[in-house]
């Protein structure tokens, strides 16, 4: 009989501590395959968060670092620059990554480090207790806003994709999701592609994972999954932000 579906080595065989129906298990699937198809794992190394995440070092099957809250981008740096010829990737979460690590994403995609960034994007703090993040969408209840989210008092929710693709460095930058079968295979493409171009040897590159939080949502998986399509995607549009070549195709049309 063929195997049509088989574990990964790029994970561990470990039972998860993610809640039901949490799509942070769907999203290490994604990598460890890409990192297992790349043959990479033996030279890789991953940099946990603070957040829902803050285990990954149990779940990679590679070498894993763990950062101080937001910081998973410099501690990333630090390897990449000691070791070029190692793969780093930092797996974050939106608290992580898009508030109190603000800074430090920012500046590492700027400088155009050679690393990737995995960006899981369930637009709320789901490992504190379910509280308002940069990326709660307006009018979403939260533990911190039981009335939806007030714009007037807390302002838009952040697009970082869009705002790395903004930066004048050369990245690869792209937003995929987890709410389908059909956007899990687009999404691991672009995970893919992301890793492929830190082989190479290219650019900085990141790619934002929406992904459901039913336990913070208080909604079963099927209506988290219908939720992230009906309010998310329109804000967050998926699709590939930037890709390197741009950068190359602008730079040759200035000289002319």
């Amino acid at each position: 009989m063929r195997k049509v579906f088989a574990s990964t080595a790029g994970l561990t065989d470990r039972p998860t501590h993610y809640c039901p129906g949490c799509t942070h298990g769907i999203i290490h699937r994604m990598v460890g395959e890409v990192i297992e198809d790349l043959g990479i794992r033996e030279r890789t190394v991953g940099i946990a968060p603070v957040g829902c995440s803050v285990l990954a070092y149990e779940y990679f099957n590679c070498d894993m670092f763990e950062a101080s809250h937001g910081r998973a981008p410099a501690v990333a740096t630090g390897a990449k620059r000691a070791r070029p010829d190692i793969i780093v990737f930092s797996y974050q979460g939106d608290g992580d990554l898009a508030s109190i690590g603000m800074g430090e994403i920012i500046h590492t995609a700027n400088r155009g480090e050679k690393v990737t960034v995995i960006f899981v994007n369930n637009a709320i703090y789901g490992m504190t207790g379910g509280q308002l993040a940069p990326t709660t969408m307006p009018g979403q209840y939260s533990t911190t806003t039981p009335r939806g989210r007030d714009v007037r008092d807390c302002g838009y929710p952040v697009k970082m994709a869009e705002i790395i693709a903004q930066l004048t460095t050369p990245a690869f930058v792209a937003r995929g999701s987890t709410h389908t079968p059909r956007e899990i295979i687009a999404t691991k493409a672009l995970i893919k592609k992301a890793f492929e171009y830190q082989v190479a040897g290219t650019c900085f590159s990141l790619v934002e994972v929406l992904s459901i939080c039913p336990t913070n949502w208080g909604l079963s998986v099927r209506e988290s999954e219908k939720w992230l399509e009906r309010e998310m995607l329109p804000y967050y549009p998926l699709g590939v932000k930037k890709r390197p070549e741009d950068f190359a195709e602008v730079s040759a049309d200035a000289k002319h």
